[in-house]
Parts: structure tokens; sequence; C-alpha cells
């Protein structure tokens, strides 16, 4: 399991879609790093501090990816627990990396799914005030997001 955890931290450091990926606390079960949303305001104007741990029986168990940095979005509760049906147990599947996990939660982040709702009133000023949804999105990711990292050298 180590060395297979080895290899996808790997994996996940050489994707753009993350920055600063490493074990926390030195511990491989343990990962942090900062998700950079690419494609859509106002969450493509900060990072988002994530947190993934994994069981001590990955890849049979799925790891819980948990957003540290604070988000107005219908998928992600205050505490930061994220509806993603991929890491359920109806829909892991060993075979399933971390930057997959990571790629499907920045989609999510990028495309709020008012269907994957863990703040129901998020997603229904979404549906029925989108312009009032979209303005407290924004301020909250300016007020709260952190500065995205300058993009890595030649």
């Amino acid at each position: 399991m180590a060395v297979r955890i080895a290899k996808e931290l790997e994996e996940v450091r050489r994707w753009e879609g993350a920055r600063d990926v490493r074990p926390l606390d030195r511990n491989v079960l343990r990962w942090e790093g900062l998700l950079l949303p690419q494609n859509n305001p106002p969450y493509n104007a900060g990072a988002f501090r994530f947190e993934l741990t994994f069981s001590p029986h990955h890849p049979l168990v799925p790891p819980r990816a948990t957003l540290r940095t604070s988000i107005y979005h219908p998928s992600v509760d205050p505490e930061g627990r994220v509806c993603q049906p991929l890491t359920t147990h109806e829909h892991w599947a060993p075979t399933t990396r971390a930057v997959q996990v990571l790629q499907d939660l920045l989609l999510l982040l990028d495309s709020p799914d008012p269907q994957r709702v863990l703040r129901p009133d998020l997603a229904r000023e979404l549906q029925e005030h989108p312009e009032e949804f979209w303005h407290r999105a924004r301020e909250h990711t300016r007020l709260h997001a952190e500065p995205r990292p300058d993009p890595p050298g030649p």
C-alpha cells in the first residue's frame, strides 16, 4: 500500500490542478495541498487548501477529501466536507487513483451541481437567484481563498 500511495503522490504532484501537495505531519495517509480551479469564476480567482485522508485499507476503502479553505458552494458544508459520489462505497473502485479523486473534486468546484448538495440553502439560491449566489460566491472567494501561486517555471 505504501508504494502505491507514494506513486500516487508523485502523480498528483505532476498534475497542474494542484500545488504544494505533501504528506501532512509526515503521514503518508494524510495529504494536504492547494487545489487550483481553472475554468470558472469566481473560484478560479483563488486557491483552496485541501486534505486527502486515506484509510489504512486503501485502495479497498475510498479516501476522504476535505476542503480546509472556506468556500461558498452548495456541495461543500461549513466543515469542508464534500458531496463527492466518486468516494462513496457504492461508487468506489479500488483502481481509482488519488489524482482522479482530486480531478473530480476540482470539476465539482468549477461547476456547482444542484444535485450534489450538502447545503440546500445555497443550492436553492443558485437555482432561484443565481445572480445573488454568484455575487456572494465572488465575495466569499475574495475574502477566504488563498492567493494563487505563480505557475511553475520552465
